[in-house]
């Protein structure tokens, strides 16, 4: 039986890093959002830009039933 891994500092570290840099990944990702809302409505306030950006969060363009491969089923399964 393989032993679990064994987190060092350095791992720690390198997942804090990696942690961090989605984050910015995603802020970046929401001002680019927040730029080509602001151009395709340029009468809109700062408010309903803002709707749109959580409406566009909420949305899952493209993953409206999840990331996972394959078919859709329901959830929580039933017992046959």
């Amino acid at each position: 039986m393989p032993t679990p891994a064994v987190r060092t500092t350095s791992n720690t570290r390198e997942l804090g890093q990696r942690l961090e840099f989605a984050f910015h990944l995603f802020e970046a990702g929401e001002q680019i959002m927040r730029q080509n809302l602001k151009r395709r409505y340029p009468d809109a306030d700062a408010r309903e830009i803002e709707r749109r950006i959580e409406e566009w969060l909420c949305s899952r363009p493209g993953a409206e039933l999840g990331d996972g491969v394959g078919r859709s089923v329901a959830w929580p399964r039933k017992a046959d």
